[in-house]
């Protein structure tokens, strides 16, 4: 029987082939995507494991071994936004062990760069980042040590005393290949796991591979409907529904198998172009997108067994009489039962809002469970929700068209989903996608800081606020230097407090100010300003670092000399410019250098990293959209042709009894457009529920509403979807003459 529905699957003349066609080509673009959606995932674990060396000398991260201990301080810089990581190392002996992508270990005055920073500090001012580095470049760190080919980092040689003085420094036997078990400092390499990224590519595979097997069972309608005489004389010579059922399943398998080919070869075809968008916020390597065994032979099977079951599934009730005639048994109404699916996954959704899962894993097995459970209760309570609202109607119009469209519709309100149904899940999917991608975006993707704020350049200590890690004092030559960098406006330090003037009680924290004189804090008026006559002020420290400007705020002030507070040590010190990136970076460099044991950031530095990720969210939100919408554009006008040609013998004995065309082309318009416009109702207020329950599970986000893209999209949707049907009409006419109304 396979045999015998192979050969009739290629037989079928232009006809048969142009299905085939349609139907890989639709399997192509959805294996691709899901093959590079699942090299990503794998480009994640093994962008992960590249970077957990940085980890090393965090508690937990390194393990002992027999080698000559390594002295190791790590940081995080900054430059334009970007990070840059830089390790400060000092070997004891000569068998100390070596950081992956070098060979040996820099000497003091040496240093490593990975390719992104040398490349970067050829073509920067010396003054803006390389200053910033002791010595000279004598290497690349190599791709073992290096997350992405983006990434900016390096290894700097120093003597065992300098790096002994750092904050923080400890010796180690042995590189870190693990995540620590306390990140709260030292953890630098802690992977992108963050945002639950693995969690959204996963869901994002099984929401571009449904609209395709719905696709595949359309399809395999529409070859049941057209090639019905064919069945009918196996129907005549013995052939059981079953085995036409298995013959047309075959057809789909053919297809889908020819299209899974095609999609490997597509994935491959695109695997230079994915490695290069920046969804975690840097391009991957192109060696890390590729498949593991089990993933590369789930596609290759998994895709045609799948699209066999569905072509099965979908051809369960059609019954082909030897006479030549498709017929569909009268299903059974849909029970109310048929929203337990979709109440389950919104209610596992609303479980996890106030029991967060603690492990990726975890949260991946949840929200997918969750957003899959929720698609399936979708397509599950399409047919319900067309038969109640189709009864609802029924009941209140007293037109013809009307009539029927809804009497047929609560007669089959399964036949009346089924052609929509793609649709509904692309629309789901758009929702939900964007409703996170614009909440994102609201919350990390714009340009943190008020202008004035964007101007600052401000040194912290590094570890948080540790007596130790106060400066004592900064050299006058420091600020005299960084009063000549063109583009400098203002310089205020502002001191530590360790008599707690001013201090107040916030809960269970005690918030002490920092210490600022009047004449300096008048010289970046962004933060406030001191009291009138108020010599000394008791600045909050996180009104000092706030991102936004409060000029306007007044700071008490302190029983201090401006003497007694110049020679407290500096907590802070917070500098103002014209805004020019070359005056910050100048500054920066300046402070790294002269404050070694602070870290100097800017307010574009946080932006910048928010929206490095943002914009690979954006990308993949992109590729999710113009890969469900036009399949499931392509499925409606295929299931619409396949209804119409399931009917065309009711229609034209409606046709022979006086029915004008117009009035058929009104049944075939109403019947198609109340499921696609209600269940799209209950599609699109699921898709806001589903996101607004990850957002606030995973991230504590409101839902903030998508703007104008997101009704543009759906508006234009609807409206092509109308267009589509509207186009299908004309074949009313051809397939409903008095030919199509005989039995056989």
């Amino acid at each position: 029987m396979i045999r015998f529905s192979l050969r009739l699957a290629v037989s079928g003349g232009r006809e048969a082939v142009a299905r085939l066609l349609m139907i890989a080509a639709a399997v192509a673009i959805g294996v691709g995507l899901l093959l590079s959606v699942l090299s990503c995932i794998n480009a994640i674990d093994r962008t992960n494991a590249r970077q957990t060396w940085m980890n090393t000398g965090a508690k937990g991260a390194t393990a002992a071994a027999p080698a000559d201990p390594l002295w190791w301080h790590a940081r995080m810089d900054y430059y334009q936004g970007a990070s840059v990581f830089r390790a400060e190392l000092a070997p004891t002996g000569p068998h100390a062990p070596v950081l992956p992508g070098l060979s040996r270990l820099p000497a003091p005055g040496e240093y490593y760069a990975s390719p992104a920073l040398a490349k970067l500090l050829r073509e920067t001012p010396a003054v803006e980042l390389g200053d910033r580095f002791p010595g000279r470049q004598v290497g690349i760190l190599g791709e073992d040590a290096l997350p992405s080919p983006d990434t900016l980092a390096v290894a700097i040689g120093r003597t065992a005393d300098e790096v002994r003085a750092m904050p923080r420094a400890t010796t180690v036997t042995s590189i870190a290949t693990t995540l620590p078990t306390d990140c709260e400092y030292d953890c630098y390499g802690a992977g992108v796991h963050g945002d639950a990224l693995v969690l959204v590519l996963t869901v994002v595979a099984a929401a571009l591979i449904f609209p395709v097997l719905i696709f595949i069972g359309t399809a395999t309608r529409l070859s049941a409907a057209t090639r019905e005489q064919r069945y009918a004389a196996m129907r005549l010579v013995g052939a059981t529904p079953g085995q036409v059922s298995v013959i047309s399943a075959v057809e789909s398998a053919v297809a889908a198998a020819a299209g899974t080919v095609l999609g490997f070869g597509l994935y491959f075809a695109l695997k230079p172009l994915v490695a290069d968008v920046p969804f975690t916020g840097d391009r991957f390597f192109a060696a890390d997108l590729s498949l593991s065994l089990p993933q590369a032979v789930g596609a290759a099977v998994g895709v045609p067994v799948a699209a066999a079951l569905a072509a099965r599934f979908a051809l369960r009730r059609v019954t082909v009489s030897p006479l030549g005639v498709s017929r569909r048994v009268t299903p059974k109404p849909p029970s109310p039962w048929r929203l337990a699916p979709l109440v389950a996954g919104l209610a596992e959704l609303g479980y996890f809002v106030g029991d967060h899962p603690k492990s990726t894993n975890g949260q991946s097995l949840a929200y997918l469970s969750g957003f899959v459970l929720v698609m399936l209760g979708l397509v599950i309570a399409g047919p319900w929700l067309t038969m109640a609202t189709a009864r609802a109607v029924a009941r209140r119009t007293g037109r013809p068209a009307s009539l029927i469209a809804m009497r047929r519709l609560s007669d089959d309100p399964r036949a009346g989903f089924r052609s929509v149904a793609g649709l509904v899940l692309a629309l789901f999917v758009t929702t939900a996608t964007l409703g996170i991608m614009s909440t994102i975006n609201e919350n990390r993707g714009s340009l943190d800081g008020a202008p004035e704020v964007r101007k600052a350049v401000v040194a912290t200590p590094l570890l948080g606020p540790e007596r130790s890690a106060v400066l004592p004092s900064v050299p006058d030559g420091v600020i005299a230097r960084a009063r000549a960098v063109p583009g400098f406006e203002g310089m205020a330090l502002l001191h530590d407090n360790p008599a707690g003037i001013g201090a107040s009680q916030y809960g269970r924290e005690r918030i002490v100010p920092v210490l600022a004189r009047c004449s300096e804090l008048a010289q970046i008026p962004a933060v406030g300003h001191c009291a009138p006559g108020a010599v000394v002020a008791a600045v909050d420290r996180n009104g000092v670092l706030d991102l936004q400007a409060h000029p306007e705020k007044e700071w008490p002030a302190a029983p201090l000399s401006a003497e007694e507070a110049a020679a407290l040590p500096v907590f802070i010190v917070y500098a103002t410019t014209d805004d020019s990136q070359a005056a910050k970076e100048q500054l920066r460099t300046l402070f790294t250098e002269a404050f070694p044991a602070y870290v100097t950031r800017m307010a574009d530095d946080y932006s910048s990293e928010g929206q490095k990720k943002v914009q690979g969210w954006r990308q993949l939100a992109n590729v999710v959209l113009l890969t469900t919408l036009p399949v499931a554009g392509c499925s409606l006008a295929v299931s619409v042709v396949a209804g119409l040609s399931d009917r065309r013998r009711p229609f034209a004995m409606l046709r022979l009894t006086g029915a004008p065309l117009r009035l058929l082309r009104r049944v075939v318009g109403l019947e198609s457009a109340l499921p696609l416009l209600v269940v799209s109702a209950l599609a699109i207020g699921t898709g806001f529920a589903a996101a607004a329950m990850f957002l606030k599970s995973q991230m504590d986000y409101a839902l903030v509403s998508p703007g104008l893209t997101y009704y543009g999209l759906t508006g234009f949707g609807l409206v092509a979807s109308l267009g589509i049907i509207a186009s299908t009409l004309p074949l009313l006419r051809r397939i409903t003459g008095p030919e199509a109304a005989r039995n056989g």
